[in-house]
This record gives structure tokens, C-alpha cells and sequence, in this order.
């Protein structure tokens, strides 16, 4: 059998051997350490690689455009969302022409939680690389949101001639907190706060930092979705694997090396957002200086060569979630602007 065949796993197919997702209520679902049970809105495939002396699988969406543009969009997740959180992106890019890779990656969803990984922003970079290659995308535009606008910064600085375009749907690290006052935890630390995660936890969080109070019954399957697998049989590993990705969020700033950027960079921003790792573990006066995304988006803008700034001034974390038309015509024309003739 070729090797790209047996790099994909289809899930359907594959998930026999998965761990069932726990009974639950409708309202308090549990699901699977690799969300089995919390259903994608496309199928799902999962490529199988190994990395770090181990078979890893990471899951995506390969949606493929009715009239095609020539284009490829790579949607990178954020740290508290997942691939499926795109559907909205999806089905507009595809609308317009776009073939849509929308992965999962490893750690995170659908994907594997290794008990034992080195994670980095290059290996996450690293890992993405090898998917698109063995989906033959040699050439393709990332479009990421907060901790996924990291690794989309550091795949352009590592693959500067694979990237078309990048579009920064408010990225964390435009800032380093730990270079601001933020204080470091342990690892250990980091996952005695994952073991604490409900759902309640995570709307109040969404709601005070990602949505400037305001609340709509539309964000709560998202809630449902990460809440589910710390009630579902694998919470430990998934727990472990969220401490192991927050220190590498916090300890792997990318701000310095904005200047090295040279794919045009679409900056998608709302302005209401106040994300900011760890800000609720520093001093009230530092913890007043960070987070504040309209002056770090200007600032990025100005590191950051051949870089456009859209602002959503009434939108928080997820302006894609929050303003869906306004957020997808200023995206959608963003793409336009450096490639015309694909739209």
C-alpha cells in the first residue's frame, strides 16, 4: 500500500477501537478524549505520522470547493476551540471557490493526546507541513485564530515560500507576557487548574475575556464541546495535554520575529478582546496592561511587513463567531486583494 494511503484514516472507518464517548445528559454530554461522540460538520479524515517516537493521528476536514479558484485555506483552531468551530469559514470559502483543510491539532479535539510529547510552535508548524504535503498542498493561505495565528506565524517563518498569505483572526502573542510580569507555573501546576475545568468555568471566561460580557445561546455548544471531555473517560490526558500546551504558549513568544514575516498578512481584529495568558496570575497593575488588542494590533501591524489591519470595534476573541457577515466580507476580500482573479 502507498505510503499517503496509509497516512489517511478515514474516522468512520477507523474509530471501532476508540473509547466510546460516556452516558450523559443532553445538557452535560460527555465525550471521548479525542471527542468521540461530538459530531464535525463535514467528515472527518485522520493522518497518521509519527513524531517523537511515536504513531500520532491528527484529524481534519478536507472540504473541497463545487467550482474551484485555484486556492487552498488551512484553518488553524484556537486553544479553547477546535476545527469544527470554523463551520461558518468553511462553508464561505468553499462557497468562493476555496479547497478548505481545517485540521485539529495534535493535543487538541479529535486529535491525539500523547502521555508524552515536546511541544513546541515549530512542531505543531512541523506537523501541519506534513499533512499538507501528504495531501499533495504545496502552496496554501493559513487563516488562524488566537493560539492557531502562533503556529500560523511560526509555519510562515519556517515555509515562507509554502505560504500564500496569512489572515490573523485575533492571534494571541502579539504580546510576551512573561517578558511583561506575568509569573510562570509549573506544568504540574497548569494541569491541577485543567483538572478544575467545567463548563461553567469556561462560559464565564468567554463570556468577561473573548466576549466583553455579552453572551448568545450560539456560543454554547462550543462550551459543551471542550466541557464534555473533562467529563468523559479521559480527562487526565486531556488535562495533562492542556498544561503542556499552555506552557508552550506561554514560554514560546513569536512578537519578536514579526519583521521576519513575508507573506502578506491580513489582520482581522476584535477590539473588545482582552486575552492575555495567565493575566489573572499577575498583579493587578500589571494585569491592566495586558490584553489590550487595539494597541497591539497597530503595533503588529507596523512590525509586520506588507500587513492590512481590519478592526471589529464591537467584537471580541472570535469575530468570526461573533459578527459572522461583517467578519467573512472583510476576510473574503482580504484574500481577494492579493490574489483577484481567484475570486
Amino acid at each position: 500500500m502507498p505510503v499517503f494511503a496509509r497516512s489517511l484514516l478515514l474516522t468512520l472507518a477507523s474509530c471501532a477501537s476508540l473509547i466510546a464517548a460516556a452516558p450523559a445528559s443532553a445538557d452535560e454530554p460527555a465525550y471521548g478524549p479525542e471527542l468521540q461522540g461530538f459530531d464535525y460538520p463535514y467528515p472527518v479524515a485522520r493522518f497518521a505520522f509519527t513524531s517523537q517516537r511515536q504513531v500520532l493521528r491528527m484529524a481534519y476536514m478536507d472540504v473541497h470547493p463545487a467550482h474551484p479558484n485555484g486556492r487552498t485555506a488551512v484553518l488553524l483552531h484556537g486553544k479553547n476551540f477546535c476545527a469544527a468551530t470554523w463551520k461558518q469559514t468553511i462553508e464561505t470559502l468553499s462557497d468562493a471557490g476555496y479547497r478548505v483543510i481545517a485540521p485539529d491539532q495534535i493535543g487538541f479535539c479529535k486529535s491525539t493526546k500523547p502521555e508524552r510529547y515536546q511541544y513546541s510552535f515549530q512542531q505543531l508548524a512541523r506537523n501541519t507541513h506534513a499533512l499538507l504535503g501528504a495531501l499533495g498542498v504545496n502552496r496554501a493561505t493559513l487563516i488562524a485564530h488566537s493560539t492557531g495565528g502562533m503556529i500560523a506565524v511560526r509555519y510562515a517563518l519556517m515555509y515562507p515560500q509554502e505560504t500564500e498569505q496569512l489572515a490573523l483572526v485575533n492571534p494571541i502573542g502579539l504580546e510576551d507576557w512573561k517578558a511583561k510580569g506575568v509569573p510562570s507555573i509549573s506544568i504540574d501546576d497548569w494541569y491541577a487548574r485543567e483538572l478544575k475545568t467545567s463548563a461553567e468555568g469556561i462560559r464565564n471566561y468567554e463570556k468577561n475575556t473573548y466576549y466583553a460580557g455579552q453572551w448568545r445561546d450560539d456560543y454554547e455548544p462550543w462550551v459543551q464541546m471542550l466541557a464534555g471531555m473533562y467529563r468523559g473517560p479521559g480527562k487526565d490526558i486531556v488535562a495533562w495535554n492542556s498544561a503542556l500546551l499552555y506552557d508552550m504558549i506561554y514560554t514560546q513568544p513569536v512578537v519578536y520575529e514579526f519583521d521576519r514575516i513575508k507573506p502578506p498578512t491580513l489582520l482581522l481584529i476584535g477590539d473588545k478582546d482582552t486575552t492575555a495568558i495567565g493575566k489573572d496570575l499577575a498583579p493587578p497593575d500589571i494585569r491592566a496592561t495586558l490584553g489590550r488588542y487595539p494597541e497591539l494590533a497597530k503595533l503588529a501591524k507596523e512590525r509586520i511587513p506588507n500587513a492590512t489591519l481590519v478592526e471589529f470595534p464591537d467584537a471580541g476573541h472570535a469575530p468570526q463567531m461573533q459578527e459572522p457577515a461583517a467578519f467573512h466580507k472583510a476576510l473574503l476580500d482580504g484574500l481577494a486583494a492579493v490574489h483577484p482573479k481567484a475570486e
